[in-house]
């Protein structure tokens, strides 16, 4: 008889075959797990390793799991920087998750980044809670209205001088710049009250209740050198320029000496009768304390702020704001018999400003338009440039981008 076969316990199945990009991904994700190892269970040296064999496994995956890789590393302090270099890189879907909330991104991570990247990118890097001036200043270079606004806004991002300086000159048409940099600590009055005059009226109205103080410290601190520089004969012009601006009267006693008007409301009523003639106006600007140059800035001034700043300071009472504004010719009541709104705001404007506030004001104005008007600042107004404060201080910035602004009629 023939021995009977054993009794078969096993089943004999065909093998279902593996898809190779299951197991991509479950290798990826545990390569990940391992990275994400806390450090005191994991030698550096195998977690990169671990980056550096992940790295060639990402370059061919799909987007999934691209992005599952970025949104798993993104919270690590030390994660592999090669490979977070790459995600950072990738589509945005990928890289927003690096971009906006990596820590283990440095400056000069974000730097590299911000110039190989498209603007959708830095528009993700202007988000990040946290970002140094230093990579500000890169994503500032690109002139992108909207990454430029979206870094304006983050109350987490530092300003280099650099970075605003190009800002305030785009601001001239840009006037959503103007909007924001007000609200900036960094913004100092050189740039507040030079902004003034591209800006809108509720913006200059925040520029004026911002930037115009008292200088009670300047002017005490400074008192007894008015006497030691008058010894001298004035004969130093940037003590001079410099104390000028710090005194506390406004109006040019020595201009009014050599008037041939009585003062400076007699050159204002002469003005609203005959009209403001280049002379009239050189002499009233001499007379409140200004050079001409100051004045014709003011009084060409579409708005009506400025003239209030002009009539405030020197302590000219409210109807010579009127008589100005006759003189200038401005239109005193609208198409409906009401009050123009440019003289509302003209008179709202010297209501709300004192007069030593108008003064700190207008003397910066007049300082900041004037004091380095030498012949090469003239030149670079001329050619449309720019000229470095390093080399020529914050005067010659201001008088460049006011003398020099060319209004577009386009902008919004």
């Amino acid at each position: 008889m023939q021995p009977q076969a054993a009794l078969e316990l096993t089943e004999t199945t065909e093998a279902k075959p593996v898809d190779p990009a299951v197991v991509r991904s479950q290798l990826a994700r545990r390569l990940a797990d391992v990275i994400c190892i806390p450090e005191s269970q994991l030698a550096p040296q195998e977690r990169h390793m671990a980056g550096d064999v992940l790295v060639e496994l990402l370059r061919d995956a799909d987007i999934s799991l691209r992005e599952a890789v970025a949104k798993r590393l993104v919270m690590l302090n030390e994660a592999p920087r090669t490979i977070l270099m790459i995600l950072a890189k990738d589509e945005l879907t990928v890289a927003r998750h690096i971009l906006e909330k990596s820590k283990s991104l440095t400056d000069s991570d974000l730097i590299q980044i911000s110039r190989k990247v498209p603007k959708t990118h830095r528009m993700v890097i202007a988000q990040r809670r946290h970002i140094s001036d230093a990579v500000v200043d890169v994503l500032v270079e690109f002139l992108e209205e909207e990454v430029v606004e979206k870094v304006l806004q983050n109350k987490g991002a530092n300003f280099s001088e650099t970075a605003l300086q190009r800002i305030l000159r785009m601001s001239r048409n840009h006037h959503r710049y103007v909007e924001l940099l007000v609200l900036r600590d960094e913004v100092r009055p050189s740039h507040g009250l030079t902004m003034f005059w591209w800006s809108n009226h509720e913006t200059r109205r925040k520029i004026l209740k911002r930037f115009s103080i008292a200088r009670t410290v300047l002017q005490d601190s400074c008192a007894d050198l008015y006497p030691k520089a008058a010894d001298t004969g004035w004969s130093d012009p940037a003590v001079r320029k410099a104390l000028q601006f710090i005194e506390r009267r406004q109006r040019n006693r020595a201009a009014m000496e050599r008037s041939d008007f009585e003062g400076l409301e007699a050159a204002l009523e002469t003005a609203e009768h005959e009209g403001l003639t280049r002379e009239i106006t050189q002499e009233i600007s001499y007379m409140a304390g200004v050079k001409p140059a100051t004045g014709a800035q003011i009084l060409t001034d579409p708005s009506g702020e400025s003239i209030a700043i002009l009539c405030k300071a020197p302590g000219l009472k409210r109807e010579y704001l009127l008589k100005i504004w006759k003189a200038l010719k401005k239109p005193l009541r609208d198409e409906d018999g009401n009050r123009h709104p440019d003289l509302e705001r003209a008179i709202s404007t010297y209501d709300e400003i004192s007069t030593d506030k108008a003064q700190t004001v207008l003397r910066y104005w007049n300082w900041s338009l004037t004091s380095s008007l030498n012949a090469d600042v003239l030149r670079h107004i001329k050619d449309g440039v720019i000229p470095r404060e390093e080399d020529y201080g914050a005067a010659a910035i201001t008088a460049a981008l006011v003398f020099g602004y060319k209004p577009d009629p386009s902008v919004n």
